[in-house]
């Protein structure tokens, strides 16, 4: 059978076409295939390129910033550039300041304090701007409800120390804390300013907190304050602060530029110092910021003067130095801190109270469950620092061995019953207003249970062989 020409043609013509779509449909499955290897290609470096950026960029980036604005290992030459690129303080300075962020969920807080202070309608709740002490500092007198009454007896004074890591802090921004303590502890409230780093040293600290008591002890008739009723009051830097100051004044300290007759009047006026997550062996605190990387960017070893003057600078160190007489007029020691306190740890306070214990000063331990250290301020703040949701903190009654928290020994006592917000504040006033008398008078004065003050039975002072 022969095959026409024209058919031959169309033969050829259908092959030339399956061929050329086969091809088409070849090239397409190749440039597919390309793409799918290229996508993978992308995937395949692009990830390890943004898990290098998280886990290498952010944390080199974050560190050294940090250690640019606050302050580079204190090693000479290059070799402190060496110390600030190893691993482990470029991740836990990373961690550091990324725990701090947190707090930046009070900067709407921090204007409305200023907004508050800065408004003169409310002037007539204190006095703002009162100059005291040797370098002119300024302090803010929060008046006392019973104040409004010409009649009324002179009014108990707290004086509040505020924190800020011995280089930052202001007077302003506790306002509503001075004022609600003042109408809670129905008290008069000082609020000092002290020459923090770098406009002085620790020591400079002390002179002026020592400064603003003498004011108290000058100028306090003319305002109706009771001069031989004063509590310090401190949060943080401000309780080491208002322990440190305390113990010069016990130690008749030359440095302070007071007279012998003169530092004894004022321990005597002291009748009491409540500290709130305080520093008070600044070599263990040192230690800790070593272990969270931060103690080169801490303001707190140049505030002073170097490593080889903490021990001159600890309230720990200072009380083992001290003769018996000198002991016993140290004044009550009440001490408050959070158990999730990442800042300050709480073992900072359990080792004070054990040596306060030892050395049978008074004093009490209060340890508050889950609480970190900027709460423990909220305690006596109207504005709560975020805790509208939480009107009333319950907490069971217990006690905690020290073991769960890195220590043995003996057993603490929890803060307990059903405690509002502002109820810290009545258990401070049960200490402002205390009747004189021996410790176990004490224990049945400090505390008045009313009815909104509803908390089971514990006192401030507890006897001066220990705590219960």
């Amino acid at each position: 059978m022969q095959i026409c020409p024209a058919q031959e043609v169309d033969a050829l013509n259908a092959s030339i076409w399956a061929y050329g779509t086969l091809g088409c449909h070849l090239q397409v499955l190749e440039q597919k295939h390309s793409i799918k290897i290229m996508i993978a290609l992308k995937c395949y470096f692009s990830l390890p390129v943004v898990a290098g950026a998280l886990l290498v960029g952010l944390p080199y980036s974050v560190s050294l910033v940090a250690q640019w604005l606050y302050g580079w290992p204190n090693k000479p030459g290059y070799q402190k550039y060496i110390e600030a690129l190893k691993p482990r303080r470029i991740y836990c300075l990373t961690r550091a300041v990324l725990e701090m962020l947190k707090y930046l969920q009070y900067g709407k807080l921090y204007f409305q304090w200023k907004l508050w202070y800065s408004n003169d309608k409310n002037n007539k709740h204190y006095v703002k701007g009162i100059t005291f002490g040797r370098r002119g500092n300024k302090l803010d007198l929060y008046y006392s409800p019973s104040m409004d009454h010409s009649d009324s007896a002179p009014v108990p004074v707290v004086v509040f120390v505020y924190g800020g890591a011995w280089g930052s802090g202001d007077r302003s921004i506790y306002c509503l804390l001075a004022l609600q303590m003042a109408k809670e502890l129905n008290a008069s409230v000082i609020c000092p300013d002290y020459s923090i780093y770098p406009k002085g040293n620790v020591l400079n600290m002390v002179q002026d907190i020592s400064d603003s008591l003498l004011w108290v002890r000058e100028k306090g008739q003319t305002f109706n304050l009771d001069q031989e009723n004063i509590i310090l009051i401190g949060h943080s830097a401000g309780a080491h602060l208002c322990a440190l100051s305390t113990l010069f004044l016990v130690n008749n300290a030359e440095e302070l530029f007071i007279e012998t007759n003169i530092q004894r009047d004022l321990v005597s006026a002291i009748k009491g110092i409540i500290g709130l997550s305080g520093v008070y062996s600044v070599m263990d605190h040192y230690n800790h910021e070593k272990m969270r990387a931060v103690e080169y960017v801490s303001t707190m070893h140049k505030a002073m003067d170097g490593v080889e003057n903490f021990d001159y600078y600890s309230p720990t160190s200072l009380l083992k130095k001290l003769n018996e007489d000198q002991l016993k007029r140290v004044p009550p020691v009440v001490l408050l801190h959070g158990t999730k306190d990442i800042i300050v740890p709480v073992e900072s306070s359990v080792m004070f109270s054990e040596l306060l214990t030892a050395l049978s000063i008074r004093m009490s331990l209060y340890l508050i469950p889950k609480m970190n250290h900027t709460e423990m301020k909220a305690l006596a703040s109207p504005v709560k620092y975020g805790w509208e949701e939480r009107k009333r903190i319950s907490l069971e009654r217990l006690s905690v061995k020290l073991e769960d928290i890195g220590w043995s020994g003996h057993v603490v006592e929890l803060v307990t019953g059903r405690i509002s917000c502002a109820s810290p504040c009545r258990l401070l006033g049960s200490l402002v207003h205390r009747s004189p008398g021996s410790a176990s008078e004490e224990r049945k004065s400090v505390l008045t249970p009313t009815a909104s003050y509803k908390c089971s039975a514990f006192s401030l002072f507890p006897s001066r062989h220990g705590t219960d």
